[in-house]
């Protein structure tokens, strides 16, 4: 009860000063993506080969998200353009983004994106955090009033319609949630898709949400203190509670969040600080400055919903400790930071 009297004490949401998603950090941003979804090299697959003749380049595996670095994070920069000419459709850059993005996103491209995702090697390739960048990235196409995103959309959708039939089928058969802060993270996966599924894939939607309940319901007390583990992007804690605001009933998450979280509500700056980068050069240790964007996206979530001070501005501090950090020319973090930047302002936005 202490939790609820304190949620209502605090100051209307509207007084909660915001970070604008403005033209200053589009211009800051949109270069991060853009000079990295057409750059082979350097280059991870992270896939399995069969055989001999599985050893190709890049672009002949991947001909639609070859670039930066590896294939989730070409899927989030390609969703970073997207959402930057979304909400500046005057954007200066516009037609060079808009010829790069044409000329990945292309119905041949994706039918051998498809082939890739289909063969009895790599068929569980990228589960689940690239599958939900890529529903995120054709959510956004769908969305995105221009003559060419209806093209673009009409390429993706095969793939789509794939990948949220894996990731209905892969939930069915995951018996235990994966808790980690990188990228098999459970709820992480399963927020973004729901997103999507929510207003596209009913069935997708209906499977979250059953399955959100049946990994998540009864926990309580999560370690805040455990956290953030040395190579965290994300914050299991606060991804798990994201996902619980999107799937329940506003009184039942209030009342699961006060057990699964005590305290937190009253006073979140006791419980975490923004995650240090001791070598920004080291692709593992650079993902604390995601974790600090991801962080800062629950936290807006979570306090709008709360309407909780203190959430928000936790959450500002986390974007701001990590935002001017980017652009310290190591490629480690360049390659994929942005989108997550771009992700915490669009829920400051919202």
């Amino acid at each position: 009860m202490l939790l609820f009297l304190s949620l209502k004490t605090v100051p209307q949401q509207n007084d909660h000063p915001m970070i604008p998603f403005d033209l200053k950090k589009a211009e800051y941003l949109y270069h991060f993506a853009f000079d990295c979804i057409d750059r082979e090299y350097p280059n991870k697959p992270g896939s399995v080969l069969g055989d001999a003749t599985y050893l190709k380049q890049p672009h002949e595996e991947h001909p639609a998200f070859y670039g930066c670095f590896d294939w989730h994070s070409s899927v989030h920069g390609h969703w970073t353009l997207v959402t930057l000419l979304t909400n500046f459709p005057d954007f200066e850059h516009h037609d060079a983004i808009l010829t790069k993005l044409k000329a990945n996103i292309t119905k041949e491209n994706i039918e051998k994106e498809m082939e890739f995702f289909q063969d009895e090697h790599n068929s569980t390739f990228q589960r689940t955090y690239g599958w939900a960048w890529l529903l995120k990235l054709s959510e956004a196409l769908r969305e995105w009033d221009q003559p060419e995103a209806k093209a673009m959309y009409e390429a993706i959708l095969p793939l789509e319609q794939l990948l949220a039939e894996k990731f209905i089928e892969f939930l069915g058969k995951l018996n235990y949630p994966i808790r980690v802060g990188e990228h098999p993270n459970t709820a992480f996966g399963m927020s973004f898709a729901y997103d999507y599924a929510q207003k596209y894939h009913p069935r997708l939607a209906a499977t979250i949400e059953s399955r959100a309940r049946d990994y998540y319901l009864y926990d309580k007390g999560c370690p805040l203190s455990w956290e953030p583990g040395g190579f965290d992007f994300l914050s299991p804690c606060l991804q798990e509670a994201s996902l619980m605001l999107k799937v329940l009933p506003e009184k039942e998450f209030k009342t699961w969040f006060a057990d699964f979280l005590p305290g937190f509500a009253d006073n979140p700056g006791l419980f975490m600080e923004p995650g240090i980068v001791s070598d920004a050069s080291d692709g593992k240790l650079a993902h604390l400055d995601g974790l600090n964007f991801s962080r800062a996206w629950c936290l807006f979530e979570m306090g709008k919903s709360l309407n909780n001070k203190g959430m928000i501005d936790l959450g500002i501090e986390h974007f701001n400790y990590s935002y001017d950090k980017m652009d310290a020319g190591e490629y480690m973090g360049s390659h994929w930071l942005a989108s997550f930047a771009v992700y915490t302002l669009v829920k400051a936005e919202r």
